[in-house]
């Protein structure tokens, strides 16, 4: 096992297939990472994806594609900040490589870290782990290995990221995007399988808060690719026996913008929306921003804007620190909390998310989008793994007429439920909506000659 990750490996330039290691004189390796994900359809997807509202008609509210624009804009100024130091520290190690390296890494991570998320955002993911925990899937999921089964019970949108990014979005005759092993390593949040036991995570870093192992970041179908990274980048191994590795530092740095983002900018769209009034949307905006100058404006609106930005950039500066301070325990592994969590300001970051939490995501318009994201996925997951697990009559059009490159003949259980969550996950809200409704017959087309 390594003692120690180091920074040169770590920002391997290198790309699984060894032909596509070429040089681009007008981009750098991790330039051309971010613009293949500004052209993929998956992340355009996200313009119709649940932030915190769905499918609502005021287009001030984020969607899941200006959060993702907004967390990589974030993301590319706290790398940026946080490489200028690292590059100093490391300089005969890193000798080619700038600050903006750091930078791009981590603005094309955190411009994808939401590209696998499903259909109305989170309770998307929790209305698929509930349906292939449910006994209408129960007779499928059986003839499936344990860690199969666990891919589909513990659905998570971080691991359908990882595999859109290394398979599913690719141009002809070629696996996925092909983005460098570093780009890959710090998308990659949770660096596990699915299905390891309580047990084997109480045993690592017990005094942690083991952010890392909240969740899985790959899908057994693409456990090798990732295993393939890990070694390139020089990720520590946890365990032997398992694919379980510690995070590449720079996911703090990923995670950090996503939290920044969502923190306050949700308080922000809560406020738009009338769920947070003006006074108290202000009081913990200033709260942060005690000891700094504050001008006043007198719109109220526009002086939410101005304290949300303010916030944002005293809150990278905050985080900035705290990633460098803990350098040494990062490259070691040992460091494993969310640095939003170490700052100064982490106990007002989590009043505020209190407060929205309470105010916004309890409010009855987004419960009524929950509940009625259960029923749209649900619905969906239940007609389209029984049309490709089974001889029903709907097989024949839900599989040749709305499942895109379907196959029966060559491919086991595994990979055709597999291809059953690649479709449904990557549906917007409207569409999963409106093909929920004409397979349930609840809209039918309307003929005509």
């Amino acid at each position: 096992m390594n003692s120690s990750m180091h920074w040169q490996k770590l920002l391997s330039r290198s790309r699984l297939l060894a032909d596509l290691n070429l040089g681009d004189p007008g981009r750098t390796p991790f330039e051309k990472d971010f613009d293949k994900i500004i052209f993929s359809s998956y992340f355009r997807r996200l313009k119709d994806k649940t932030q915190v509202f769905s499918l609502v008609d005021n287009d001030y509210i984020r969607s899941r594609l200006s959060h993702s624009l907004e967390a990589s804009c974030v993301g590319r100024t706290l790398g940026t900040l946080v490489g200028q130091e690292i590059v100093k520290r490391h300089s005969r190690e890193l000798q080619d490589y700038t600050a903006r390296d750091f930078g791009d890494i981590i603005a094309a991570a955190c411009l994808a870290h939401d590209i696998g998320n499903p259909p109305f955002g989170h309770a998307g993911e929790d209305a698929i782990q509930e349906w292939f925990k449910s006994p209408n899937a129960a007779a499928v999921l059986s003839l499936l290995t344990p860690g199969q089964q666990a891919d589909f019970k513990y659905f998570e949108g971080n691991a359908q990221g990882f595999r859109i990014l290394t398979k599913l979005d690719k141009p002809q005759h070629r696996q996925g995007l092909q983005f460098t092993c570093a780009t890959l390593a710090t998308f990659t949040k949770y660096p596990r399988e699915a299905g390891i036991n309580s047990n084997s995570f109480n045993k690592y870093n017990s005094n942690s808060d083991n952010k890392s192992t909240k969740k899985h970041g790959f899908f057994q179908e693409e456990k090798d690719i990732f295993t393939q990274i890990a070694e390139e980048v020089g990720l520590i191994r946890r365990q032997e026996n398992l694919a379980w590795w510690c995070r590449h530092p720079l996911v703090f740095l990923v995670e950090a913008a996503d939290d920044i983002c969502y923190h306050i900018v949700d308080l922000e769209d809560g406020f738009s929306m009338g769920y947070i009034d003006y006074t108290e949307a202000k009081m913990w905006l200033s709260e942060i921003l005690i000891g700094e100058k504050i001008d006043h404006l007198d719109d109220n609106k526009e002086h939410i804007k101005y304290l949300r930005a303010k916030a944002i950039h005293k809150l990278i500066t905050e985080v900035k620190q705290v990633f460098l301070d803990n350098e040494e325990q990062i490259l070691s592994g040992v460091f494993d909390s969310p640095l939003t969590s170490q700052i100064d300001s982490g106990s007002k970051l989590k009043e505020i998310i209190d407060l929205t939490r309470e105010n916004v995501y309890e409010a009855c318009e987004v419960v009524e989008v929950k509940v009625a994201g259960y029923e749209v996925l649900g619905g969906l997951l239940e007609e389209f793994v029984n049309a490709v697990t089974n001889n029903s009559l709907s097989k024949s059009y839900l599989t040749k007429k709305l499942l895109p490159n379907f196959k029966d003949t060559d491919e086991d259980l595994y990979r055709k439920i597999l291809q059953v969550t690649d479709y449904i996950s990557g549906m917007t809200d409207s569409y999963a909506v409106s093909l929920f409704k004409k397979i349930k017959g609840i809209s039918l087309p309307r003929g005509g000659r």
